[in-house]
């Protein structure tokens, strides 16, 4: 399976400049890059590349750095998110993140602020594999299938249709863990460990009680995660083409990591925007035994979908922030080829410029 993505890959515009070459292609004279990719290095160690672009191992590290940056960001930020919670569903007790933060440290103790720890880590490091590790591979897939000219032109539609059916299959490893966690930080006396509230739901409402709130999850996460990829990678362009005073070939890692962190900063409040009603909707959707998502949306009013917005912005942007810095330094300790942003190919801006488009 993986010999036909690394085929795909080598007629990638995504592809690694230093060993992307086309079948049938003619190679570049005088050690030139392939002379259609006018992409810069993509800034690998003096060791070069570990691994090819495309293989079983490149997508592997791929998902183990999904891993990291989901699984210990959402876990850190535990405590925000219990109190982003109980706002959504108890909003005249807990009036706002600081409000919430006291009253719960106040009535429960320190210890409180760490409930759902357990089904967070496990979850959202489930979620990340899919989410960083099929990305990679959608992305690489739909990039063969379009073509390296459509590629380019059509690339933002490319990195949406990559990480929506990325995390189509992420959210079905998360589901489980998400409904466990909202029930141990929402629901007084019912669970206070993982091993306690997973057999509690599965005992009292089977697996449908697990998976109920896998549709309200899909509309939460697969918007989110589109712009949360999209906005990323257009963003990154953006940066080094406009902002960055110099070519990304001539950044070093450090300054490359930290136009990620800005850029996956900025990626996080759009995706917070987009996905909180969602998200809302989960919450109460979890916390109500026998409810449904319409009926959960109903209840809460569109006043009630977005509150805790001002909460999730902050929570959310410095999590994607994050999420791409440990990403991205995965990929640089483990040496994995890290391409720069694409570039239009030598036979579009010919065909443009022969049209009159340039």
């Amino acid at each position: 399976m993986f010999s036909s993505f690394r085929e795909l890959a080598k007629c990638n515009p995504f592809f690694s400049p230093f060993q992307a070459q086309c079948e049938g292609r003619a190679p570049a004279k005088d050690g030139a890059l392939v002379p259609t990719r006018n992409l810069g290095a993509a800034a690998a160690s003096d060791e070069g590349d570990s691994c090819e672009f495309g293989s079983a191992k490149y997508y592997a590290l791929c998902g183990f750095g999904g891993i990291l940056s989901c699984g210990l960001t959402h876990t850190a930020i535990v405590p925000l998110d219990l109190v982003k919670c109980r706002i959504q569903v108890d909003p005249g007790k807990y009036k706002n993140l600081i409000h919430g933060l006291r009253l719960t440290f106040t009535e429960e103790g320190g210890r409180a602020l760490a409930k759902g720890w357990a089904p967070t880590f496990i979850g959202y490091s489930l979620q990340g594999l899919g989410k960083f590790g099929f990305y990679e591979v959608f992305k690489v897939f739909y990039g063969g299938l379009l073509g390296e000219e459509y590629c380019y032109t059509y690339r933002t539609s490319l990195y949406l249709a990559a990480s929506a059916s990325a995390e189509f299959f992420a959210d079905i490893l998360l589901a489980p863990w998400e409904a466990t966690k909202v029930r141990i930080q929402t629901m007084p006396g019912f669970a206070n460990t993982l091993r306690e509230g997973l057999p509690k739901i599965y005992n009292a409402e089977g697996i449908n009680g697990l998976y109920k709130g896998l549709p309200p999850l899909w509309m939460r996460q697969i918007p989110y995660t589109m712009m949360k990829f999209a906005c990323f990678e257009r963003t990154v362009e953006a940066l080094y083409k406009h902002v960055v005073p110099k070519p990304r070939a001539d950044c070093n890692k450090a300054e490359q990591l930290v136009v990620t962190f800005v850029a996956g900063y900025i990626a996080g409040v759009f995706c917070a925007i987009v996905s909180h009603p969602a998200d809302s909707v989960v919450s109460k959707l979890n916390n109500d035994k026998g409810s449904t998502a319409m009926q959960a949306a109903k209840d809460l009013g569109m006043k009630g979908l977005w509150r805790g917005l001002g909460a999730r912005i902050i929570m959310i942007g410095t999590l994607t922030a994050l999420q791409w810095f440990i990403y991205d330094s995965v990929k640089v300790i483990f040496r994995l080829p890290r391409p720069p942003p694409p570039e239009m190919p030598e036979s579009l801006r010919l065909k443009l410029e022969a049209a009159g488009k340039l």
